[in-house]
């Protein structure tokens, strides 16, 4: 199919490339040869007038139409995706549809357990690939190549529709035998204590970097670790704190010996958000994967350990 002379075939080539910066990439992700992929690259240069991809040592790099490209062409893919995918009805007990979700392994630990029972109360034969949340989960979903991001609020987008999923808030978790057991935690003993930190892996952020960098609040960190599911364990058996999530510290804080303190400083709670595209708004699969997390949320408020 040809608009304004251009084969809109070639649009899908011309998005792989500026995506990967390569053209033998592109040409493997779309089951092409080199030489096809070049030729496309060739004949989509001639339509702009402009090289689109320049090399520069070993790389290329995107000129600057390119880059004005770029996200628009993207834009169109997606929506043309949204909607010849988008399907009339949905029937979670029928269909295989797989669902690309972002969340972290805070999420992972504390509320998919919840998604996936919901989910087979419903004997729905849908599939789930969980995908690690990232500095910009937004950016994903804007590409088309997640459907649900589940993520607090700072890191969601203002273009697309998202809605309050739950709240948590943060205390501090210590071993009940170790100096900041069963004593009183006020900022003092916070600040001098050392702490077990999570430092985000793929340069995702930390929300509680933020409120304690805006308080002045300085902590003593001497371990680090990627995961922020497992502070609360490497905290265990040690003289070490760690500020973490009350869902999750309440999960494992009677199995590992820990006491749970509030934290010694005022700071907004944790506000965790579902945000889906919106081309997809109208979808029944998205309405439905964002009704069944809705419902793993108030199961997993049910199912709290001081309920």
């Amino acid at each position: 199919m040809r608009f304004k002379r251009l084969d809109l075939n070639l649009l899908v080539a011309l998005d792989h490339m500026l995506e990967l910066r390569s053209v033998s990439a592109a040409a493997d992700k779309m089951f092409m040869s080199q030489s096809a992929m070049s030729n496309a690259l060739t004949r989509i240069r001639t339509y702009f007038d402009d090289p689109l991809l320049v090399q520069v040592g070993r790389q290329m790099n995107l000129t600057p139409r390119a880059e004005v490209l770029r996200p628009a062409i993207r834009d169109i893919l997606v929506r043309i995706e949204a909607t010849i995918d988008t399907e009339l009805e949905f029937h979670p007990d029928q269909s295989t549809r797989v669902f690309n979700i972002v969340l972290s392994d805070y999420t992972m630990r504390v509320l998919m357990p919840h998604v996936l029972a919901v989910g087979e109360a419903q004997d729905a034969t849908v599939r789930f690939n969980l995908i690690p949340q990232t500095d910009a989960p937004y950016t994903l979903l804007e590409k088309g190549e997640v459907d649900l991001l589940v993520t607090p609020e700072p890191f969601t987008s203002r273009d697309h529709p998202s809605s309050l999923l739950f709240e948590d808030e943060y205390v501090v978790v210590a071993c009940k035998n170790g100096p900041y057991g069963k004593a009183v935690l006020d900022l003092a003993a916070f600040e001098a204590a050392s702490h077990v930190v999570m430092v985000p892996p793929n340069n995702a952020g930390a929300i509680e970097y933020g409120f304690l960098e805006s308080a002045g609040i300085k902590r003593k960190a001497d371990v680090r670790t990627f995961s922020f599911s497992n502070l609360p364990y490497l905290v265990a058996g040690t003289s070490r704190v760690a500020t973490v999530h009350k869902r999750l510290a309440e999960l494992v804080a009677g199995k590992n010996d820990l006491d749970i303190h509030p934290l010694p400083f005022e700071a907004q709670p944790l506000q965790q958000m579902i945000q889906w595209h919106a081309y997809r708004d109208l979808d029944p699969g998205i309405s439905w994967l964002r009704s069944t997390f809705e419902m793993a949320a108030a199961r997993m408020a049910s199912h709290s350990p001081d309920q």
